[in-house]
């Protein structure tokens, strides 16, 4: 899909649908309160008006209304989108609505669309989430489908502005980089456990490094084992596929001594069938999307090298299949993690916070001295916060707080859970230095407490995403699948880095 810039008036655009975003009713001049939608209505007769008091449309954010052949408009269709309250929108309810557009009116076959923007929503945040919103909602996870029947396209999608904005370009680019990134990352989430594979997941990481620009360096079995990766490789044992340690570096063009190097942790357990201790067969199915984490620390590197921010950033994804192979590790096992500590491994389903240990501990050692982490870590998440918001755990308020003002610019919702010293009580081994799991309560809890022994003393936020990763149904403005979270949160937590 082409995406461009339009310098137009509404009624000059040649497209063959041109959509315009209208407010409830509370909001000032019953949901006519942008020039561009008050100019539609005019144009057409007072449509939109006449909509409204019919009870056709009401404004409701993501509602929909369309006309066919519109008087005053050179534009086929004109499609009305609900934004909601005129004073709760902004850039990330604009993301959503961009996807929406592409979602109602691809599949009518509209090859040309465009969508206009009016002050105050025409901002340069605002051009880069519509990119962004339009291109994620373009993206279907269909790539294994061999009978695609009457499979429809957009091929232009303008962003039509009130005025030639300075900074519109360069919104523009960026929103490509960052929605082409987190697509990439969301087809890597939703590839088959036979397709993935740790090995192909190191190999597909290595060939967007040379393409960005981007040093790539892969740990096989025998360098992890002489390093001492004991958590990394015991849940690795019960597989036949290899596991992979997988470091991306960015590297700024200068950098000062002694500045901010950040670290991207991302678990990357490409299918999870609970090891041992494992998972009812029920949706089973759902477990490739393990490797989340990893996927989205992979995206966001790709959006990092190309807009390359002024700190270094550098990646480590542990990639491992979790099976019950005749050689899997059992419940009760002992392992040597890479700091040094012992685990004792009660439950072979709580893999992932085992390899996140070895990759946060080997993340120091590189030299990172702040460290934001990634994984689809507890079902405990979801039960505490739904499919709505990412728990985020820190040892460091300042770090939080940045990672929390990221997450908010970019409307990924990030929710701040507790790490009370209390809650490690329900970490004690007889046999080992830590249990890698507690007792049934306040499990996201005791999980992110468990990771927190191998942070340390370094600044260190962890994001559990098992609740928002993977979408069960579609949104209006996104397919099934996988959502690409938290991706932007890292990118604009990096671009926006200030030591």
């Amino acid at each position: 899909m082409d995406i461009q810039l339009g310098f137009q008036p509404i009624e000059k655009i040649e497209a063959c649908a041109l959509i315009v975003i209208a407010f409830d009713k509370e909001s000032s001049g019953a949901g006519l309160c942008t020039g561009t939608v008050q100019k539609a209505d005019a144009l057409t007769g007072g449509w939109i008006r006449e909509a409204y008091e019919s009870g056709e449309f009401s404004g409701k954010f993501a509602e929909t209304a369309l006309l066919h052949r519109p008087q005053g408009l050179k534009a086929g269709r004109l499609l009305v989108i609900g934004g909601g309250k005129a004073e709760k929108f902004n850039s990330a309810e604009l993301r959503k609505l961009a996807g929406v557009a592409i979602r109602t009116l691809k599949p009518k076959g509209i090859k040309e669309i465009a969508l206009a923007l009016d002050d105050p929503f025409a901002a340069e945040d605002d051009v880069a989430a519509a990119v962004e919103g339009a291109l994620l909602g373009d993206f279907e996870p269909d790539r294994y489908k061999t009978e695609k029947k009457d499979q429809k396209s957009v091929d232009r999608f303008t962003i039509a502005l009130p005025a030639d904005k300075n900074d519109a370009k360069n919104a523009l680019l960026r929103g490509k980089i960052i929605a082409e990134s987190q697509n990439f990352a969301r087809d890597l989430v939703s590839e088959p456990g036979n397709r993935l594979t740790p090995s192909v997941l190191a190999a597909r990481a290595g060939e967007m490094a040379a393409e960005c620009g981007l040093d790539c360096e892969v740990l096989d079995p025998n360098r992890m084992r002489q390093l001492g990766m004991g958590a990394l490789l015991g849940v690795a044992q019960g597989s036949s596929e290899p596991p992979a340690l997988i470091i991306l570096r960015y590297k700024p063009e200068t950098q000062q001594e002694g500045a901010t190097h950040l670290g991207l942790v991302g678990k990357g357990i490409t299918f999870d069938s609970g090891g041992i201790s494992i998972k009812p067969s029920e949706g089973m199915d759902k477990m490739k999307y393990d490797m989340a984490g990893g996927a989205a620390v992979i995206g966001a590197m790709r959006a990092i090298a190309t807009l390359k921010p002024s700190i270094p950033v550098t990646a480590v994804i542990p990639a491992v299949e979790n099976m019950p192979g005749s050689t899997a590790q059992r419940p009760g096992d002992i392992v040597t993690t890479l700091s040094g500590k012992t685990v004792e491994v009660l439950n072979t389903d709580a893999e992932g916070r085992l390899i996140l240990a070895d990759a946060i501990t080997y993340a120091k050692r590189l030299g990172c001295t702040h460290l934001v982490e990634t994984s689809t870590l507890t079902g405990a998440i979801v039960v505490a916060l739904g499919h709505v918001n990412v728990g985020a755990f820190s040892n460091d308020d300042a770090l939080l707080e940045r990672v929390l003002a990221a997450s908010k610019a970019e409307g990924e919702k990030l929710w701040p859970m507790p790490l009370d010293d209390e809650y490690k009580e329900a970490l004690k081994s007889a046999f080992a230095d830590i249990p890698n799991v507690g007792n049934r309560w306040g499990g996201a809890i005791t999980a992110a407490i468990f990771l927190k022994e191998f942070a340390e003393e370094t600044p260190w936020v962890h994001l559990d995403i098992a609740g928002t990763a993977w979408l069960d149904e579609p949104k209006p403005f996104l397919a099934k699948g996988p959502s690409g979270v938290p991706i932007r949160t890292f990118v604009n937590l990096v671009l926006n880095w200030k030591d």
